[in-house]
């Protein structure tokens, strides 16, 4: 079998355009400040666990690398008009919210087994409020099967809050942060790994609080 970076295709010309335009539309136009980039391989798979504060943040979590993510991504949201054609592009995974998704399950882990990189919000859903809400097991228990690390961020702004629409078409002010990335070690469950993660997530939740509350030195 050829190396893993010989089996990888290059990105499409479309998705790097797709790609530059949406560093100029949260870089510039929503101001985006990244404390800590995310320190992603270069070449073999991870998968990037954050905070979820608005339906903008996928696109503000794709402008801090230049490494593609696939997000697993709620199915109805898939189907959308105007958002289907440009998440088939990017080649987003549907998840069905109810149950377990066998088929989006088995997705994630070939992309993971292909060396890509997968987004995932562990909570679920959108943030109601300002504390992290529960967090779901299904991006552990895939890093244990995908024998992949996991990169913590979190991210906060102004986008907080917002309707889909008022996120997207009013200029924010947000910023986030990643930490360095958790393996599964041997005898991992998902529950010790995903507490883990919170923990990781919640520290960096304390960092990101205290540079925006402190303002610009």
């Amino acid at each position: 079998m050829p190396p893993l970076a010989h089996r990888l295709a290059p990105p499409s010309r479309d998705i790097l355009l797709l790609r530059a335009i949406n560093y100029g539309f949260a870089r510039m136009f929503h101001d985006v400040r990244v404390l800590t980039p995310p320190p992603l391989p270069r070449v073999g798979s991870a998968i990037v666990c954050c905070n979820h504060v608005s339906g903008l943040d996928p696109l503000l979590i794709q402008s801090t690398t230049r490494r593609i993510i696939r997000w697993l991504t709620a199915i109805e949201y898939c189907k959308a008009p105007g958002l289907k054609s440009i998440l088939a592009r990017l080649r987003a995974i549907p998840v069905e919210r109810a149950g377990r998704d066998g088929a989006a399950i088995r997705t994630a882990l070939r992309a993971l087994r292909d060396g890509e990189i997968l987004g995932i919000f562990p909570e679920g859903k959108i943030e109601v409020g300002d504390a992290l809400d529960e967090f779901q097991t299904g991006a552990a228990a895939l890093a244990i099967h995908g024998k992949c690390p996991i990169v913590p961020g979190y991210l906060d702004g102004t986008t907080r809050g917002r309707s889909m629409g008022d996120a997207f078409g009013k200029p924010n002010r947000c910023v986030i942060a990643f930490g360095q990335p958790i393996h599964p070690i041997p005898g991992d469950s998902p529950e010790a790994l995903t507490a883990r993660l919170r923990d990781a997530i919640g520290h960096l939740r304390t960092t990101v609080l205290r540079r925006t509350t402190a303002g610009p030195p």
